[in-house]
């Protein structure tokens, strides 16, 4: 009987454990939103969140990379408090008419430093454009993350079609089929980040009241198992 406790502690351990383990599980790699846009859309806004995933670092640096075989065109940053961005542009090998005349250079890297992103926390940065690319299904924007240990996290893996989620995923966009007109575009676009708002509400619920009830099926594991060995008592049996 002396083992029996010692062994229903270790099994409670162990699931607690689980339980933690279950509830630190999130997404925390570098994401875009909104998730997608139509192809050609204009004057839209993209936000890039960083989230810190280390909890003895703090993230210094964020360098994002936008891809220039289909450019992104009329790239203005928005300002962040505490942090400075550097914007790097890069002629294009094959120029872009527009109804303005032809575009020979583009936003091809936008680096963030001098702020901190601290355990547990995010940033946003916020980039705006004059026009997305309409030749193309997706844009994909390879980021670097770099720590205040010198460590950096290299988001730049692409998966292809029908496999999981690499480790490092790149944060990618959507294009879905060309809107109407730019106004039916941003319209779109302001919808998509309600509707994102909304669903990523949902989802910390939904996560919250799974941990939840994981931890009341631990608890309750707890209080069998302490009922058996109670029962199993000479004590008990007396009765």
């Amino acid at each position: 009987m002396s083992t029996t406790p010692r062994r229903v502690g270790a099994v409670i351990t162990l699931a607690a454990v689980g339980l933690l383990a279950t509830a630190g599980i999130a997404s925390a790699h570098v994401t875009v939103h909104p998730e997608s846009y139509a192809k050609g859309a204009a004057d839209g806004v993209l936000t890039f969140r960083v989230p810190n995933e280390e909890d003895t670092a703090s993230t210094t640096e964020v360098q994002v990379f936008l891809p220039t075989d289909h450019p992104v065109l009329g790239v203005l940053v928005s300002p962040r408090d505490g942090w400075t961005a550097k914007v790097t542009t890069t002629r294009l090998k094959t120029p872009v008419k527009t109804d303005d005349g032809s575009i020979t250079d583009a936003v091809s890297e936008i680096t963030w430093t001098g702020g901190k992103i601290t355990a547990g926390q995010y940033e946003d940065f916020d980039v705006a454009f004059g026009q997305l690319p309409d030749d193309t299904d997706q844009l994909t924007f390879k980021t670097l993350q770099t720590y205040s240990d010198g460590k950096t996290v290299r988001w730049i893996e692409e998966a292809a079609r029908g496999d999981e989620e690499p480790e490092n995923p790149a944060p990618a966009l959507k294009l879905t089929a060309k809107g109407a007109d730019a106004g039916t575009a941003a319209t779109a676009s302001a919808s998509a980040k309600s509707t994102e708002s909304t669903a990523s509400g949902s989802d910390s619920t939904a996560r919250g009241l799974g941990v939840a009830g994981l931890a009341v099926g631990v608890l309750g594991l707890a209080a069998a198992v302490f009922a058996v060995v109670r029962g199993r008592t000479p004590g008990s049996r007396a009765n």
